[in-house]
């Protein structure tokens, strides 16, 4: 029969089951040991070691030290401890990072608070339980994570949660504890080896994930397999109720609030509980609030603490806003409301009290946040405050502050604030002077009655009595003794944990004893200073004031005293404005904290408590331990008391991200030089980095830290560490020869696209072509401290986005923002802006127009600066671009040096994509060396060019471009491989081999593109030759895949008619081999000789392929071996840009066929014979934003072409825009401008007359659609085919769409059963083909395990398409993949509700007008304009046959649903029979219809 265990007997035997290390904490050796150490120490067996540590003498110090010298490699590592002792010794914590060690902690008087304290941890994961059954489960759990990530895992128990309905149950044998623990780590192994049959039956449902060992993924297989062994589910949140039609608010509460909510039902509200609190998975969030996100219900963030609230808001709301980028929770709640628990009874009348108080509260229009509610107020008090919740709370003392509460968090009864409001004088004693004064008085007061004391303990041990004791007799020994210890601790310097409650403990029984010896006058002299018995931590709260005059301040004196005082510093100037708070003082702000460092023997550290929560905590507790002052300088930055919360979020995050508020802490004391100062944000200030510098700190920071090492060398940052190790003697010899010649000129560029940093390169060589001492530099390299230094400065800068400064010009604009006393009156100047008038068409919007230029050019003028040339403007709209503009500015420069005559200076033409194809020696460049360059991720320019050709893109990614370069990284280069796979068919073991390398070489998924043929991601240099080695051992390979040739044969995936698909794709793979290019640099490069890699590829593979990539070069007179590139040219110039081909069969046109540059409608009888093919050429889909010049077209008809013939005539096709396509301007270099230019007839007829025939007349086809269709198909042959639905492609696993995984399964079970293959389509989705009748059952089997078979969608998401764009595509603008499915889900409402779920509407989004998924001839296309911005396009053909046109520009999602959703209503009301969305829109003249593509840019409606 199962029996009541408390959480922690649960825990003891868990822990006692596994093999390893065991520390324990005690409150001392003379009380009884705490319930964890008497029930391990009750069985404890032979292979475990246990370790009785007292709480007092910092336990985590000597376990730290054990772990890290003793290198403990038992198979557990443990520590049982509570939340005060973690809390106190969290500077020490931190340095776990790196053990698989698990901390048990029992969470004292319910603080769940302490768990948020931890939020800013690296590396660690926080698991909570409310009682005995899941604490088992967890606890077992949280061995095995540990072991796996090898990293510290900290669980969180509170006893005052148990519940007897749920501490009734029987324990795991301690076997079966050990074996479920090494079942979760075998579940990673490192082998990575999966064979179903080998799997037994315990675990053959989980799949092996032993490549992707991220955090979340390892706590959700270890909670997957605790439900199959115990029947019981876990998730990183957890609700015990869903929705109902009463439900008004939902809790989200870190407490255990949550047990008695579950035990007590209330209809309002739906409690859900925080298991998993680090890592915050916002994934696992947005799926448990899903069902709530209408925008019609509350809310509440509700945390269960003893500690008074510190700010308007709690650090539950900063976690939930974490990640906002992917989940606003604002967009979807009515209200968010924070909440502070005291505590609370586990019976139904409480639990609704303190609902209907959350729920009133949440009702009224502004809602109180952080409001504390519990039982530890008295029922007057609550509702008291709930009568005034309307009444936002004011700072109106000093213990209002956000940091004086924390202060009181942290240190409680302990804590003096020597300057308190609180006082009951007013006036200047509240100042931090006179709280120094006040100090000092205390001091004194308490030397007179330390050597009082002494004089007494010394009078009453010595014969030679100095002083009359006169205590009660009765009371005498007793006093004596405690007096002595008071003593003792009151003069000693190392000051242990327990240090200040042992000393104020005696105190108060010193007092006590005193108090009734009412007789002794020793007594009454010793109680006239009763006051000076305590010892608290002692803090002065001072202002940024005393930054504007150190010297005379008590600053000074406070350092010079060396006395144990802690000063906290508060500066409330807000990053944006940065305004002087003090005018009628002239003096600059000086850096307080660099004062202090410079000053030397103190502790002193930065913090911003809305950055960084555990810094900030781990600062104080540090500063309060330092013996000696304490400087505590923190961040808090707000104008009024009534400013937004999110705003001082906001404001503190782009103060640190900037550098203006830099985190540190310094301690003069460490022992080691390389742990004095330790760096807790990415970037520091000049002045606080030469400090670094001058004490050799720059240079251990370096060594101790690979981030700041490579930031120095790169030195790309405008306020970081780059400065300090310029190569001072290059820079000398450089300064020197500068002084041999003309004036010296800076020219710096702020670029995104190139263009600026090119035009400023030109600038520069003309500049040294007049003898000018010029450099080029990225804006970000300028100091604006130092830009009175550069003498002649000429600024160039492109514009990002609505009016933004591109990425390397921010930081310096962020400085010369924030500036306000600059005098630059030394400084002579020019800037130039690159920009287009058009790009925001709207008149509100021409604010944006160049905005980057035009503000660096008033802001240096207003401090003074002077003009060398005006402002200079370039406009993309001009007739030669920004040239126009460029062209009349640069000579006014030369004009005012006097220097208009260049002299001998010949200019070199700019390198193009031409000159780079010429010299690149048959696509070879310098691919190998950049290969082979182990300096940076990135290759050179040009061979990011050429290695196109090879199907490679150098990428990066551009969600931690920002990041990595505040920390003075690089950006996280990688590459993206691109195979050629003509006809989109991929055998099983093809699907495995691209499936194993985005494991072991990519990002862990791959892409299914809109040309049919695989993408992998995020695969760094060194993995590129391995990579595309692999990807050639199952006859593939990826030449031609991109570059200016012939790219991927793209065919439609026809499932229904085999004979038909065999004949295309025969076409199709003809075509790709023929027009593959002939060079040998590829098989030279990729694939010649050895590579380690063949281990697991097949070298003999692509050796013996007869087809593919050549490997011979040819002789030819001479017996000389060349290069020839039959149909290329053998000057090695190429297509003047990319050549797509693709053949559809009517009536599906799920290829575009009309968006290519060649288009084959396949012509086939009524025996399935492909006759031949009607011919379109000149589709195709880039443009420019804005730029009419550059348009979308469909392929004009040449008529029809027999089968035999079609390879012929597509390579003469090629051969005419080979010739004649425009090699000068790539935006007018595709097949389709070339067309336009020539004409129709002239083309066709130079195709004919290389040919030496005529086309035929069109033969009559019908097209009825361009999608995919979902489910199971069975051809003529009796074979099946089931057509898969993939997101945009994107082949992963989710917790939801295991997809990944399931088409691994499917792949292995077609190679084992020699049966079926792959189809991928143009839509992006797969087709599972090919499958005989025996196997169909164990296939669906295996689709509806891994949820492939799920096709119940909309018809508008079934409809839709979206290339990559960020965060890896450098030439996005917007979202795109990631963003369409959640617009689509919002849409989808509307659709639902005008009974059109089912209707398919073709919806395209690309991230840049580039037209990668071919968003043209969508019915709805949303192109990617700036970020969250983008243009709406409608009316395109539902069959892919019309091109849309611009509805409205630069919309966001809110304008975007405002459109679309009456569009749809009018759609469901007023469509004829059949009329698809796009006809009806043009018919009913919401938009015009796009008849030629060179018609695109007529008639687009005028902007709103």
């Amino acid at each position: 029969m199962s029996s009541s265990i408390s959480q922690t007997e649960t825990i003891s035997h868990v822990v006692s089951s596994l093999p390893g290390t065991i520390f324990t904490t005690n409150p001392s050796k003379t009380v009884s040991p705490d319930s964890f150490t008497s029930y391990i120490s009750s069985s404890i067996p032979n292979n475990v070691k246990l370790f009785k540590l007292i709480e007092s003498n910092d336990p985590l110090d000597l376990i730290y030290d054990y772990i890290s010298s003793e290198r403990d490699e038992s198979f557990s590592l443990t520590v049982t401890t509570n939340s005060n002792i973690v809390l106190s010794s969290l500077p020490v914590l931190k340095k776990f990072s790196n053990f698989p060690i698990v901390f048990h902690v029992e969470l004292i008087d319910s603080n769940y608070q302490v768990l948020t304290s931890l939020k800013d941890l690296n590396n660690f994961i926080i698991l909570n339980t409310l009682n005995s059954i899941d604490s088992h489960d967890i606890s077992i759990a949280s061995y095995a994570i540990a072991k796996v990530l090898n990293k510290p895992v900290i669980h969180f128990f509170n006893p005052n949660s148990d519940t007897s309905s749920n501490n009734k149950f029987d324990l795991s044998p301690k076997p079966s504890v050990l074996n479920i623990t090494h079942q979760i780590i075998d579940s990673f192994s490192s082998s990575g080896k999966e064979n179903e049959q080998q799997e037994t039956s315990e675990n053959k449902d989980l799949e092996n994930p032993a490549l992707k060992k991220n955090d979340s993924i390892v706590i959700y297989t270890a909670f997957q397999i605790l439900k199959k062994k115990f029947n019981r589910s876990y998730s990183f949140f957890e609700s015990s109720a869903s929705i109902n039609s009463a439900t008004t608010d939902i809790f989200l509460i870190l407490g255990s609030l949550y047990s008695a909510l579950s035990n007590n039902f209330n209809k309002l509200i739906v409690p859900v509980f925080i298991r998993v609190y680090r890592p915050w998975s916002v994934d696992d969030l947005k799926k448990i609030l899903s069902s709530s996100f209408n925008n019609s219900l509350n809310l509440s963030l509700i945390t269960q603490s003893q500690w008074q609230a510190f700010s308007n808001y709690s650090p539950l709301l900063l976690d939930l806003f974490s990640n906002i980028e992917s989940f606003n929770p604002t967009d979807f709640f009515k209200k968010i409301v924070s909440y502070n628990l005291k505590s609370i009874k586990n019976d139904k009348n409480s639990t609704n009290e303190f609902v209907s108080q959350v729920i009133s509260n949440n009702n009224l229009p502004k809602p109180v946040q952080n409001l504390s509610l519990g039982s530890s107020s008295s029922t007057a008090s609550n509702k008291n405050q709930l009568s005034n919740l309307a009444v936002a709370e004011k700072v109106t003392s000093l213990e209002n502050l956000t940091y004086v509460k924390l202060l009181k968090q942290v240190f409680s009864d302990s804590l003096e604030v020597i300057n308190s409001f609180n006082l009951a004088e007013v006036g200047s004693i509240s100042t931090p002077e006179f709280g120094y004064g006040k100090f000092l008085r205390n001091e004194e007061n308490r030397k007179v009655l330390i050597n009082l004391i002494q004089s007494i303990v010394h009078s009453d041990s010595s014969a030679n009595n100095s002083i009359k004791v006169d205590f009660d007799s009765s009371t005498k020994q007793e006093l004596i003794q405690l007096l002595t210890r008071w003593l003792i601790l009151s003069i000693t310097k190392v000051r242990k944990f327990d240090f200040w409650s042992e000393i104020n403990d005696i105190s108060r029984k010193v007092i006590a004893l005193l108090n009734k010896d009412i007789f002794s006058s020793t007594a009454t002299k010793i109680l006239e200073y009763k006051h000076y018995f305590f010892f608290n931590y002692q803090w002065i709260i001072g202002s940024d004031l005393w930054a504007y005059d150190i010297g005379s301040s008590g600053l000074h004196n406070v350092l010079k005293s060396d006395k144990n005082i802690n000063l906290m510093i508060i500066d409330n100037t807000p990053f944006s404005s940065k305004k002087e708070q003090v005018e009628c003082l002239t003096q600059k702000k000086k850096d307080i904290g660099l004062y202090a460092m410079n000053y030397g023997g103190c502790y002193v550290a930065s913090i911003a408590i809305y950055a960084s929560y555990t810094q900030s905590l781990e600062s104080l507790i540090e500063a309060a331990n330092f013996q000696g002052p304490s400087i505590v300088l923190a961040y808090l930055p707000f104008e009024n008391e009534n400013v937004n919360t999110l705003d001082i979020l906001k404001e503190t995050k782009r103060a640190v991200d900037a550098g203006y508020w830099p985190l540190y802490h310094f301690d003069s004391s460490a022992i080691d030089d390389d742990q004095q100062f330790q760096l807790d944000s990415p970037k520091i200030k000049k002045d606080l980095e030469d400090f670094l510098d001058r004490n050799n700190k720059l240079t251990l920071l370096a060594k101790r830290n690979p981030v700041f090492k490579r930031s120095i060398a790169q030195n790309s940052l405008g306020e970081n560490v780059g400065y300090a190790l310029k190569d001072s003697t290059k820079n000398a010899f450089g300064d020197l020869l500068k002084g041999l010649s003309g004036p010296n000129l800076t020219i710096a560029f702020a670029s995104d696209g190139g263009n600026a940093e090119s035009l400023a390169r030109r600038l520069n060589n003309r500049a040294t072509g007049r003898n000018f001492g010029s450099k080029v530099i990225s804006m970000d390299e300028i100091s604006v401290d130092e830009l009175i230094s550069y003498e002649n400065l000429i600024l160039i800068s492109s514009t990002s986005g609505q009016g933004e400064f591109p990425q390397n010009g921010k930081a310096f604009w962020d400085q010369l923002k924030g500036s306000s006393n600059l005098d630059l009156n030394g400084l002579n100047f020019s800037v130039f802006g690159l920009g287009d008038s058009e790009y925001w068409p709207r008149k509100e919007d021409k604010k944006y127009y160049n905005k980057p230029a035009k503000d660096m050019y008033g802001k240096l003028k207003l401090f003074g600066a002077n003009e060398i040339a005006p402002l200079g403007l370039g406009d993309d709209q001009d007739a030669d671009g920004y040239q126009t503009g460029y062209n009349l500015w640069e000579p006014i420069i030369w004009e005012f040096f006097g220097v208009t005559n260049a002299g001998n200076y010949q200019e070199a033409a700019p390198i193009t994509n031409e000159d780079m194809k010429l010299a690149s020696d048959f696509l070879r460049g310098t691919i190998v060396e950049g290969l082979n360059d182990e300096s940076t991720g990135a290759i050179s320019a040009t061979d990011q060019q050429l290695t196109k050709f090879h199907g490679i893109y150098m990428q990066d990614d551009r969600d931690i471009r920002e990041q990595r370069k505040a920390e003075g990284l690089e950006p996280a280069y990688a590459f993206m491989i691109r195979a050629r796979l003509p006809g989109g068919t991929s055998t099983p073991e093809q699907w495995l081999k691209i499936d194993e390398l985005s494991d072991s070489r990519g990002n862990g998924t791959f892409k299914i593109t809109t040309r049919a043929t695989f993408q992998l991601h995020g695969v760094v240099k060194h993995d590129l030759k391995p990579a595309i080695r692999g990807i050639n051992s199952t006859l593939m390979d990826t030449l031609g895949a991109c570059g200016d040739v012939n790219r991927n044969v793209m065919v439609s995936a026809l499932p229904e008619n085999q004979k038909v698909h065999k004949q295309i794709a025969e076409t199709g793979t003809i075509i790709s081999e023929h027009l593959l290019p002939q060079t040998t640099a590829y098989h030279e490069i990729w694939l010649e000789g050895a590579d380690e890699s063949d281990k697991v590829n097949k070298p003999e593979v692509w050796q013996n392929r007869k087809d593919g990539p050549k490997k011979k070069k040819v002789m030819v007179a001479g017996n000389a071996l060349v290069d020839q590139e039959p149909f290329y040219g053998n000057n090695s110039l190429y297509l003047p840009r990319k050549f797509k081909v693709s053949i559809c069969v009517p009536p599906y046109n799920d290829v575009d066929v009309y968006s290519n540059d060649v288009g084959l409608i396949a012509i086939v009888d009524s025996k399935s014979n492909v006759l031949g093919y009607n011919v379109l050429v000149g589709g195709g889909m880039g443009t420019t934003h804005n730029n009419k010049k550059t348009y979308p077209r469909t392929g004009s008809s040449f008529g029809f072409v027999d089968y035999d013939d079609i390879k012929v005539v597509v390579e003469k096709i090629m051969l005419i825009q080979r010739d004649f396509g425009d090699r000068k301007n790539r935006k007018h270099a595709r097949l389709k401008y070339t067309i336009d230019d020539m004409g129709v007839d002239v083309y066709k007829s130079k195709v004919e007359e290389l040919w030496g025939k005529k086309f035929q007349k069109e033969r009559e086809f019908k097209i009825e659609s361009n999608i995919d269709h979902f489910g199971w198909t069975k051809d003529e042959t009796g074979l099946n085919h089931y057509t898969c639905f993939i997101e945009n492609g994107r082949v992963e696993d989710t917790v939801e769409l295991p997809q990944k995984t399931g088409l691994k399964k499917i792949a292995k079970y077609l190679l084992t059963a020699s049966s079926g293959s792959f189809r991928l389509t143009g839509n992006q989705h797969i087709i599972i083909s090919n499958i005989l009748d025996r196997d169909v059952s164990r296939v669906e089997k295996l689709m509806k395990k891994y949820k492939l078979d799920n096709s119940n969608f909309s018809g508008l998401r079934i409809s839709s398409a979206a290339c990559v764009a960020f965060p890896t595509c450098g030439l996005a603008m917007a979202e795109s993949e990631r963003y369409l499915p959640v617009i689509i889900t919002k849409l989808e409402e509307a659709l639902e509700e005008y009974g059109l779920r089912h209707d398919s509407i073709v919806m395209r989004m690309t991230g840049c007008p580039n037209g990668c998924s071919r968003p043209w001839l969508a019915e709805i296309a949303l192109v990617g304009k700036a970020y969250d911005t983008y243009n709406l396009l409608l009316g395109g053909g539902y069959h892919g046959q019309r091109l849309n046109k611009l509805y409205r520009s630069n919309v966001k999602e809110k304008e975007i649903l405002k459109i679309l959703k009456p569009l749809f209503k009018r759609w469901s009301l007023e469509r004829h029979q059949g009329e698809h969305f796009g006809d009806f829109l043009i018919r009913a003249k919401v938009i015009m219809p796009t008849t030629e593509g060179k018609y695109f840019h007529d008639d687009v409606p005028a902007e709103p």
